[in-house]
Order: structure tokens, then sequence, then C-alpha cells
């Protein structure tokens, strides 16, 4: 076996990432929302120490406790920061073509989901502004179709899909979400939300379905092929995954 000699030098370790670089991406998006981001943070982050300092002069130890309460701050601060950050992430992406299939990227494990839409109607070249698309995502609580687009040709399609659906999985729960203004449209059952209400609204949904049946039902479906319009994948993914906790079906 040959023998590496003292004087050759190992291979280079990759460069590592920054260690506070997502806490950097999470600021720069708040900020880019709120300029003011920094002095709020800072004035929640002493708003609670003066509560520690209170406490503090009341049991006559103000230094401890305005130093107990500083973490409390800190985090207090940061979760108001991540907030905002998630705020100005779905504001980025709201009513842009391809906004649901970039939300999709915050659902937790168990789904399984395509940043590019299942179907498409409309839309010519890389004007997809008046197209119709249908994002679909498989999970416990069966298959969820996601429509966006012109209310008309969204209900439609969604519908169409939801068909679809039902001739190859029957007896598996199918929702529709359409994303938008306007009224449900009784013939789907379709219920109207806005992208920053899409994950939350499906973590609600009753889980009806086996992980081995999820892994089934998603083999059948994607068998049916998808549509992939002229559109980046997921407008702006990385400005929701970084605020999203998964991503693929795992």
């Amino acid at each position: 076996m040959a023998r590496t000699s003292k004087g050759a030098s190992a291979a280079p370790a990759p460069p590592k990432k920054p260690r506070f670089e997502k806490l950097r991406q999470i600021y720069t998006l708040a900020k880019n929302d709120d300029p003011q981001i920094l002095v709020k943070l800072v004035g929640i982050t002493l708003a609670v120490v003066l509560v520690g300092l209170v406490i503090g002069l009341v049991v006559k130890h103000p230094l401890y406790w305005s130093l107990v309460f500083l973490p409390l701050g800190v985090l207090a601060a940061f979760i108001y920061l991540t907030r905002r950050a998630e705020r100005a992430a779905y504001n980025a992406i709201e009513g842009r073509p391809g906004a649901s299939g970039a939300v999709l990227q915050g659902l937790r494990r168990g789904w399984s989901y395509s940043e590019e839409p299942v179907a498409v109607e409309g839309g010519r070249g890389q004007n997809m502004q008046d197209a119709a698309m249908v994002f679909r995502a498989v999970g416990r609580a069966g298959v969820v179709l996601i429509g966006e687009g012109p209310q008309g040709r969204a209900s439609k399609l969604l519908l169409g899909e939801k068909r679809k659906v039902n001739r190859l999985t029957p007896n598996v729960p199918v929702t529709l979400f359409r994303v938008g203004s306007g009224e449900p449209n009784p013939k789907t059952g379709e219920e109207v939300l806005a992208p920053r209400d899409i994950v939350r609204r499906m973590g609600r949904l009753k889980k009806t379905l086996t992980p081995t049946e999820v892994t089934e039902v998603d083999r059948r479906l994607r068998a049916l092929g998808a549509q992939r319009p002229p559109i980046p994948k997921g407008m702006d993914p990385n400005r929701v995954r970084s605020m999203g906790r998964g991503s693929q079906f795992r």
C-alpha cells in the first residue's frame, strides 16, 4: 500500500459556511421590508431587560435580574425578526405566478410536492400573469390541489384535476384550495386562501393515510406527468425556503 510522504499536504477542506449566514439572510429579508427593523429589535431587547431591572429593583438585585432577562430579550427580538422576515417573504411572492409552488417549501416532513404546476391553462411564452395553474401535494391528509390565476379558469382547472385524482386514487381525500380573492366555487368545494395561509391550513387537515399509502398515492399521481410552463421553478424559492422547515417527502 502506498504511503503518503510526510511533506505532502492533505486535500484542502471545503470552506465552511458562516455560522450566522442564515441569520444574516433572515435579517436582510426583514430589513428590505422594514428599514427600521434594527431599531425595533434593540427596542424589544431593552424593553424586556427593563422589566428585569424593575423586578431587580424591587428585590434589591437589579444587576442580577437584568442579566437574567437579557437572553429573554434577545430571544423575543429574534422571534419578532423571524416573523417579520416570513411576512416579507410572502409579500415578495404574493400575486406572482408560481407563488403556490414556492410556499409549499414551508411544509413539514411527510408531504410530497412539486415546485412546478401539474396543470396549466393560458399564458404565452414568458407571460404567465394570466395563466391558471394547479399545484399538487400528497401527504397523510390525502391529496391537496392548489389553484392560482383567474378565478374562473383556476376553479375549472382545479375541478378537472380533482376528477383525474379521483379516477386514479379512489377513496383518497382531495382538498381544494384556490389562491386569490373572490367567493369559493360551490361546485368544487374549494377554499380561498392567501399564500401565507396555505401551509398552516394544510397542517390542520385530518390525517387519514399511512406513510406507505402516501408513497403509493404519490407514485400513481406522478405517473400522470406534469405540464412544465416556461416559468422559474417556484418563484424566488430561497425567500420562502429560509423560513420553511421541510421540502420534498422524506
